[in-house]
Formats: C-alpha cells, sequence, structure tokens
C-alpha cells in the first residue's frame, strides 16, 4: 500500500495510491496519515478498503511528506563502505548517529533552499525508515515488527556548515528544505526485504549516486536496535539509512555542489522518485 499526503503545505490530506497510480482521498476516513495511523492495527484496516470507491484527488496536486507530525529525524551517517571511503573517513565500527531538524522537512517536488552565502550544498539519496510502533532497546530480532514502512528520502547537506564550523554535523544537516521525503509512504508488506533496493541520485541528467541497500555497513534491523538503545524511537518517527557514494563532495577530480537552478532527480526502486530545483534563499 502506498500512502501519500497531498495539498497545499500545512494543510495536507490523507491519500493512498490505486493500481493506476493516481491518488485517491482518504480524509474522510483518516484525519491524517501520522503517529496514530500508522500502527499495525489501522494499515490492516486500510489495506482491507476497495480504494477504487474513494474520490480522486486533484491531478495536479502537491505532494507533501507523507508522514505528518514527525517527531524526529534520526540518521546513520556513513553506512556504506564506498560513500566512507569517498569521504576520507574511517568505516565506523558501529552506527555513526545524527539528527535533522523537523524543520527540514518537504515534499517529493518541492524546491530545495541553498541557505545565503552557501557554497557546499550536497545531496545523498537514502532509504528512509517509518516508525510504527514504539521502540525501547528492541532486539535486533524484533526490531522489523516496529516498521510502519519506508520512504525515499534526499539528505540533503551544507558541508562546509557540517565539516567547517566546529564538527557539528547537525549545523549542516538542518536547513529548511533539507529532507525531501516522499512521493510515498510503501508500507512495509509491499517493500519486502529492505536489503535489495537500488537507489540513484541524477543531477542536470547526470547519474550521480548508483547504489544498492544490499551494501549497508550496518543493516536495517542493526540500526533500528541499535538506536533504541540510545533514544526512543516513536510511532511516526523517521530514520534515514545513510548513503552510497557519489555526493558531490566526493567528485573527482574535484568536489561539485549545488547551485541556484541545478536540478535533482532521485529514486529507489518500488519507492518512487523525487523531481527537485534548488532555489537561492
Amino acid at each position: 500500500m502506498k500512502l501519500v499526503r497531498y495539498g497545499t503545505g500545512g494543510a495536507e490530506r490523507a491519500g493512498v495510491v490505486d493500481a493506476q497510480s493516481r491518488v485517491r482521498d482518504l480524509s474522510m476516513l483518516l484525519p491524517d496519515i501520522g503517529p496514530q495511523q500508522l500502527a499495525p492495527r489501522t494499515l490492516a484496516a486500510l489495506a482491507a478498503i476497495d480504494v477504487n470507491r474513494l474520490p480522486l484527488a486533484p491531478v495536479d496536486a502537491r505532494l507533501g511528506c507523507p508522514v505528518g507530525n514527525v517527531g524526529k529525524i534520526v540518521c546513520v551517517g556513513l553506512n556504506y563502505r564506498d560513500h566512507a571511503e569517498e569521504a576520507n573517513m574511517q568505516v565506523p565500527s558501529e552506527p555513526v548517529l545524527f539528527m535533522k531538524a523537523i524543520t527540514t522537512l518537504s515534499g517529493p517536488n518541492d524546491d530545495v533552499q541553498i541557505p545565503p552565502g552557501a557554497l557546499k550544498t550536497d545531496w545523498e539519496v537514502e532509504l528512509g525508515i517509518v516508525i510504527g510502533t514504539r521502540m525501547k532497546h528492541v532486539a535486533k530480532a524484533d526490531a522489523l515488527a516496529h516498521v510502519a514502512g519506508y520512504v525515499l528520502a534526499n539528505d540533503v547537506s551544507e558541508r562546509a556548515y557540517q565539516t567547517e564550523r566546529g564538527g557539528q554535523w547537525d549545523k549542516g544537516k538542518s536547513y529548511d528544505s533539507f529532507a525531501p521525503i516522499g512521493p510515498w509512504l510503501v508500507t512495509a508488506d509491499e517493500v519486502g526485504d529492505p536489503h535489495a533496493l537500488s537507489l540513484w541520485l541524477d543531477v542536470n541528467g547526470q547519474r550521480m549516486q548508483d547504489g544498492n541497500t544490499k551494501n549497508f555497513i550496518f543493516d536495517v534491523p542493526t540500526v533500528l536496535s541499535y538506536i533504541s538503545g540510545f533514544m526512543t524511537l516513536e510511532p511516526g518517527d523517521l530514520v534515514l539509512t545513510g548513503t552510497p557514494a557519489g555526493v558531490g563532495l566526493g567528485q573527482k577530480p574535484q568536489p561539485r555542489f549545488l547551485r541556484a537552478g541545478d536540478e535533482m532527480r532521485l529514486g529507489i526502486s518500488g519507492l518512487g522518485e523525487q523531481h527537485l530545483k534548488c532555489v537561492q534563499n
């Protein structure tokens, strides 16, 4: 099942994607798609609905972040060996964690804002995990049972803020619009194995990243169990799982970064695509 939120920013409505890839309106059944709607019982009830009986959303409706009222965004850094190597950083012995501000969240086709004076804004295609049930000190063997679904994510980063302003990664990760999510929240049953997904990203039509989640250093159960030992993960929380090689920082013979007017297109198999334009803020 593919769930969406559509409409103007701050006033999105719940929707579901039908077999013809059309958005159907769920708002008469659900107030939103967020923490209260991600429980297994609710998702099972939604899966039983005949979506063809629901009204169609406008064909030109904006898609927002497919999860509303997200509590926190927890990210895993350097989770692909090839990305750690291109960044000239040691392959971690345990997951590297950082956070992104909630105000980074945006839709899959919204503009990406380049901060005033920024010179090293970068891209990172990532698999995102949506938590469905509360996790605290959860064993690795039980971790996947807490997943509601998965999303396509772009962990946009300003590298100068990240590495040249005191070494605190959150500063380079948390500008408004730096977390485009979606287009869909695809439920875990439809995704199947999260460790067999191709992911890619183009800038201005040129392929920059081309990877697969089979190359995780730390797989999804390991990451979720690990995080749950340091903080409680609540329904609706997002976990971003890292990016493969090909980011702007790692381009040869010299790094390449985003500028106003650049366009990004990215996707993950089964999770849809994003089409993003960079604008100067």
